[in-house]
């Protein structure tokens, strides 16, 4: 499927699934869309989850293949770096944290272009890692900020970070810097995706679906808070009732609202099944998570069975009359 087809294909899934809750809503189905679907969307994403991270904690790795970019532990004399290519516990922990918070081997990426010459050129590309640093980043601030409608009383931190947030202070509510963020986040992803020939060309539906989804999600949140107000009572009497295990269905929330809701559930049911539950594999990828130990200790495949092997003098007794009739050398002549 082309980059063109893979775009639609896309957009047009998207908008069914708008259509979906539209159409549904306005038929009376609102307990359909503000209960049933939001625990199924849960129920789906935690077992998923759970799933792939038990699949993936099974799968053998009988053998240490952490990513290196930096001299191994060694002989003492030769300084070692622990962090680039760690020999203890200690350095794959910190890996791992600069990592997960920092995207450290994004940070790392470079650029490889072609020269008359011909001659090859690397340069530094952090375009990618700053546009991964701001969607992730503004995506958990937004999420976090969600927590004010699942908890009474609203965690002060919860207070504290709609501050730093919404430090500009301009508009009537208060313009929150991270959804902004998070649509510039998520249509840079797409531009790049499209403006870069090899990475069109390489690119199928299941990478631009979640970037439409994500940023209708986003677009909606942003139309409920700025233009077309939604009864924020009501809202939290849904979000609560949910998270109480007390389903209730308010009146005159909007259909815009369980849009929204409906779009987020699809997230939360698609996330196991996709690239974005990356999130939870890097934790368990061998290429990160193990220490280099290579040259320390002597690891054997413990799925190693025995082998009946066919020896050469077991070959040439086997096939000597032959050899010597063809001419071929034989170390025995009988």
């Amino acid at each position: 499927m082309n980059a063109s087809r893979s775009i639609i294909f896309s957009l047009v899934a998207v908008g069914i699934l708008v259509c979906l809750p539209l159409i549904g809503v306005a038929a009376g189905m609102t307990s359909f869309f503000g209960v049933i679907i939001p625990y199924l969307a849960v129920a789906l994403f935690f077992i998923g989850v759970v799933a792939r991270v038990v699949r993936w904690a099974r799968s053998p790795v009988p053998f240490r293949i952490p990513t290196t970019c930096g001299q191994q532990k060694s002989l003492p004399w030769i300084q070692s770096d622990n962090l680039e290519n760690p020999s203890d516990t200690k350095g794959v922990v910190l890996r791992m944290i600069l990592e997960v918070l920092l995207f450290r081997s994004l940070f790392r990426n470079a650029r490889m272009e072609f020269y008359e010459g011909p001659k090859i050129r690397y340069a530094s590309a952090k375009w990618l890692w700053l546009g991964a640093i701001v969607f992730h980043y503004s995506f958990l601030v937004v999420l976090l900020r969600h927590l004010r409608f699942f908890s009474t009383p609203i965690n002060p931190l919860v207070h504290l970070l709609e501050g730093v947030d919404g430090f500009l202070e301009v508009g009537v509510p208060r313009l929150y810097l991270s959804g902004l963020l998070l649509l510039a986040g998520v249509a840079f992803l797409f531009l790049r995706r499209v403006t870069i020939p090899q990475l069109k060309y390489i690119s199928l539906p299941s990478d631009y679906f979640p970037l439409f989804l994500i940023f209708t999600i986003a677009s909606t949140g942003v139309l409920m808070r700025y233009i077309y107000k939604v009864d924020v009572v009501s809202v939290k009497e849904l979000t609560m009732g949910l998270a109480t295990f007390h389903p209730v269905t308010p009146e005159g929330i909007g259909s815009l609202f369980y849009i929204h809701l409906f779009l987020v559930s699809v997230l939360f049911a698609y996330f196991p099944f996709s690239k974005l539950v990356h999130m939870a594999g890097v934790f368990l990828s061998p290429t990160r998570n193990l220490a280099n130990t290579n040259r320390m200790v002597r690891h054997i495949n413990p799925w190693n069975y025995p082998v009946k092997v066919h020896t050469y003098e077991e070959y040439e007794d086997e096939f000597r009359e032959k050899m010597i009739e063809a001419g071929l050398p034989v170390e025995k002549k009988e």
